[in-house]
């Protein structure tokens, strides 16, 4: 017998192909493809509404600061901008009173950091051994933390009166000089201002290492204790290294924090006596609004912005490689 042939009208069944395993996982991807997309555009959408105001009152002002840094723009009624180039920064480089405020900016913020980071860990320290009214003295040192920084400066103006201050009278009733000009002289001028910091900024960095103490096993220090550790020894074997990458982090965020300042020492004394206590921003700040060199005053913004960022590279960095060493 001859096989049926194709006209005949019967078709020969098909071949069966091997099974391609490819086929499955590439329909896989194509499934999953599209569930990822969906899931980016969920993403996006609920992302969207909390990023458009940073783009608009955050990244749209930088870009703009950036670009008038390289004109000569000035506050006036009907302003005309000029192309300039790098003229405001060549200006910048050779103006001895910006960097003296860099100086001097440099010298708060270390000293302001500092201070706090010793005065908040002594407090947190206080704070989380067993006191009485424990509740009411954590609210209490909390204080300087929720009042605004101009009323602290208004309240300090008071406190330092050469007149009728209540520092120059216990001074007085010590038997000590009581006419000192606190914020007039130009010696007592910055570590006056310096001191204002350090308690305005204090409770913020006590709370967080406070938080770091109460994270530390206690059979640490037991440990410690059985070993013949006094508290001294407890204290930088166990607590340091315990709060090292916290004491890290608090101490890299208010140094930006505290070279960024303006307002304190502003109402404290806008940048006097003689410049003692100018600190860059206000100095930026004086160019821009008071001598009306608003594309100079860019020029000094966009340097004091690289100097935050490198110091904000550098946190992040350290960031980085505690969490790669862990």
């Amino acid at each position: 017998m001859t096989a049926p042939s194709l006209a005949s009208g019967r078709q020969r069944p098909p071949v069966p192909r091997p099974h391609d395993p490819g086929n499955g996982r590439r329909a896989g991807r194509v499934k999953l493809g599209g569930v990822g997309r969906a899931r980016r555009r969920e993403a996006i959408g609920l992302v969207l509404p909390s990023l458009l105001p940073v783009l608009v009152f955050s990244v749209a002002p930088l870009v703009v600061g950036i670009l008038l840094a390289f004109t000569d723009a000035r506050l006036v009624r009907s302003p005309e901008y000029q192309f300039v180039g790098v003229d405001n920064f060549t200006r910048l480089f050779d103006n001895s009173f910006f960097w003296e405020s860099f100086r001097i900016g440099m010298v708060w913020a270390v000293s302001v950091t500092l201070l706090q980071l010793v005065a908040a860990m002594g407090l947190a320290l206080l704070l989380n051994s067993d006191l009485r009214l424990q509740g009411l003295t954590r609210v209490l040192a909390l204080i300087p933390w929720a009042m605004p920084p101009v009323v602290v400066a208004i309240m300090w103006r008071m406190i330092y009166s050469p007149n009728a201050g209540p520092l120059n009278a216990f001074l007085g009733a010590v038997g000590l000089p009581d006419s000192i000009n606190w914020l007039g002289n130009f010696d007592t001028a910055l570590p006056a201002v310096i001191v204002v910091g350090v308690w305005l900024g204090m409770p913020q960095t006590t709370v967080t290492l406070l938080a770091g103490l109460q994270q530390i096993p206690t059979e640490l220090y037991e440990a410690a204790s059985m070993d013949g550790a006094n508290a001294l020894r407890r204290f930088t074997s166990v607590t340091i290294p315990s709060l090292r990458p916290i004491v890290t982090s608090i101490t890299s965020l208010n140094f930006i924090w505290n070279f960024n300042s303006f307002s304190l020492v502003y109402v404290l004394t806008e940048g006097g006596p003689g410049g003692k206590t100018m600190l860059p921003m206000l100095f930026t700040y004086l160019e821009a609004f008071k001598n009306r060199n608003i594309g100079y005053a860019a020029a000094m913004g966009v340097v004091l912005v690289a100097v935050v960022v490198i110091l904000l590279a550098f946190y992040l960095w350290s960031q980085f490689r505690e969490e790669k060493e862990k």
